[in-house]
């Protein structure tokens, strides 16, 4: 019987630049202060929402965590180093020193990893525990598929917002054969039923090569999604998908936080 994974490498590092955009938006000072450093994970929702998503993260299984952060975020580390007394999850912490795109956050994080099987997920974003936990089960690689139907159900993430989200060209099989980052709105109408990746992954130490070896982006970074793609076509991985129709919290502009706050009340947080 194979062994389930345990660790889970949390994306923290990205500038924030649409948190940090200025918006008319009222919010409480300690709000604000968070969304002007662009440090979407802890802006405080009644605690800081990483919190949430990092109950969710226990919740289905894993044990170890590595925060990828970037050198400016002390604030994060002295939380979850030595504010908070966690009782399910251990905590680590990986440093990339310049915010060079998600590949290269994940690669920041290979020591951590080692020779297992890992998460990896975004910390602005509240994924159901039971997508985590069925994520945990499948063969690495693999990933959820999300409807885009899901998604909308609760109206928190626009729908333009989604317009822009990574689709998912899976065959019959429901194996991955591509990932179209920011995709075009061509592209979009034509794939109106397609799939939606929102940045969760279980993966092996095998993307590491991938990537060190992806070309950056038009937009000059080194994304995940196409280190993905890159491992498919030029080193032979094969990413396996699950349907998942369920929606997930999406904490990326200050427009958000007030539903976010909303949905989160009342949710325990159990570190």
């Amino acid at each position: 019987m194979s062994v389930l994974p345990t660790k889970a490498v949390i994306l923290a590092r990205g500038l924030g630049t649409r948190m940090r955009a200025p918006h008319d938006t009222p919010l409480a000072p300690a709000q604000s202060a968070a969304a002007d450093a662009g440090m979407k994970a802890m802006i405080p929702v009644g605690r800081p929402f990483l919190d949430y998503a990092l109950s969710a993260v226990a919740d289905a299984g894993f044990t170890q965590v590595c925060l990828v952060i970037g050198p400016e975020h002390q604030a994060i580390r002295a939380h979850y180093g030595k504010t908070v007394e966690p009782r399910r999850l251990r905590f680590s912490f990986a440093t990339q020193q310049r915010a060079l795109g998600t590949a290269d956050a994940v690669l920041s994080a290979a020591a951590f990893v080692g020779d297992e099987s890992f998460l990896v997920m975004n910390s602005d974003n509240l994924y159901p525990a039971h997508v985590l936990a069925e994520l945990r089960q499948q063969p690495a690689p693999a990933l959820p598929a999300f409807r885009r139907e899901g998604l909308l159900r609760d109206n928190q993430i626009p729908v333009d917002r989604i317009a822009r989200y990574a689709l998912l060209d899976v065959d019959s099989e429901g194996v991955l054969r591509r990932i179209i980052e920011k995709p075009d709105p061509a592209t979009v109408a034509e794939m109106a039923e397609a799939s939606v990746s929102m940045n969760c992954w279980l993966l092996t130490p095998r993307i590491f090569d991938a990537c060190r070896r992806v070309p950056p982006s038009p937009r000059g970074e080194l994304e995940l999604p196409l280190a993905v793609q890159f491992a498919i076509e030029e080193l032979g991985e094969r990413f396996t998908t699950f349907p998942v129709d369920a929606s997930v919290l999406d904490l990326s502009e200050r427009t958000d936080i007030e539903g976010v706050a909303r949905r989160v009340a009342g949710l325990q947080a159990r570190l």
